[in-house]
Formats: structure tokens, sequence, C-alpha cells
């Protein structure tokens, strides 16, 4: 593979604006860029909770999700572009279908928190939500590709499962939610 980047500094974004691999420019506040900004955090919180895991098919299924959040941004960058399919989605189906068997039936709330390795799923967990809703603000303005909605979206939910079966299998406590409103 060749040189991506060449040069890190490039003062061309000192205006605002930032360049698309389309070779467009979009202001720095627009959704999309947004959106680009918050799929890249979401990847980062994955990359901070796969280091605190310890557990290994864990890590990998969170280093393939950081491949495919690559794939999402590149198709991000590319307005009209469709590079998520199919089988992102069904990666999530499959991983998430395999993590939750066996695990009790919830009764409760989870309370995001617990065993630092859970609570770094659960902080990444709720930037995906954040960066879903950036894509649907996204979509509704200029329509994106599907399959990336409902990636962002079952990808929530293995952020969920996955803490949970890591409770599970280490024999950690999960934190559930104790209120008078919660009966």
């Amino acid at each position: 593979m060749g040189n991506r980047l060449s040069k890190i500094v490039t003062t061309t974004g000192d205006n605002g604006s930032t360049g698309m691999a389309d070779g467009s420019r979009l202001a720095k506040s627009h959704i999309r860029v947004q959106c680009l900004g918050d799929v890249d955090e979401l990847n980062a919180n994955i990359g901070l909770a796969a280091s605190f895991l310890q557990w290994p098919a864990g890590q990998q299924i969170l280093l393939q999700v950081q491949h495919d959040l690559f794939d999402l941004g590149a198709e991000l960058c590319q307005p009209g572009k469709s590079i998520m399919n199919e089988s992102h989605v069904e990666f999530l189906n499959c991983q998430s279908e395999t993590l939750n068997e066996g695990l009790p039936p919830l009764k409760e709330f989870i309370l995001p928190g617990g065993a630092p390795q859970m609570a770094y799923l659960h902080v990444a967990r709720t930037v995906c939500r954040r960066a879903e809703r950036s894509l649907v603000a996204l979509h509704q303005q200029h329509p994106v590709n599907a399959l990336s909605l409902a990636y962002l979206n079952r990808l929530s939910d293995l952020l969920f499962i996955m803490p949970r079966r890591q409770a599970h299998e280490q024999g950690l406590d999960e934190v559930y939610w104790q209120s008078d409103f919660s009966r």
C-alpha cells in the first residue's frame, strides 16, 4: 500500500472546512462531518474498551468492528458510495447471537459500569448510539446506505451484550437498577 498521508499538518482546514475523499470540501459543522467525527470517536472508544478486555475472543470481535468502522467512515467520506454490506451486519448478528446464548434473562435494567472492562464497553455503546443518531440525521438530509444504519443499530446491541458476557465468563457482578419506579 502506498502512502495515504504523507503530510499531517496541511493548514487547509484552518478556514473551518475539511476535505472529503471525493475532493469536495465541507464545513466542519456539516452533519456529514459531525457523523464522521462520531464514528471516529466510537472507533477510539472501542479501541479503549478492547485494551481493557481480558478476553481474547472479545478483543478479536472489537478489532473487526474497528476495521468495519473505517469502512463506514470511508463510505461517509464519499457521498453516494456504498461500502457497508450485508456481511458487515451479519457479522454483528452472529456475534450477538453467540454471545447472548446462555446468559441469564434480564429481570431489571443494568446500570452502565461494573468492572473497568465492562464499563468501557458500556461507554462505547452510548457513543455508538450517538453515532447512530448522527447517521440518522444525515440520512434525513442526504440519504445514506441503509446497511450503514442497520450496522450501527446492531453494533450498539452487541456492545450491550459483550459486558454481560464478560461478567458471566469472569464471575463479575452486573449492577442492576434499584428504584421504587422499577417495580
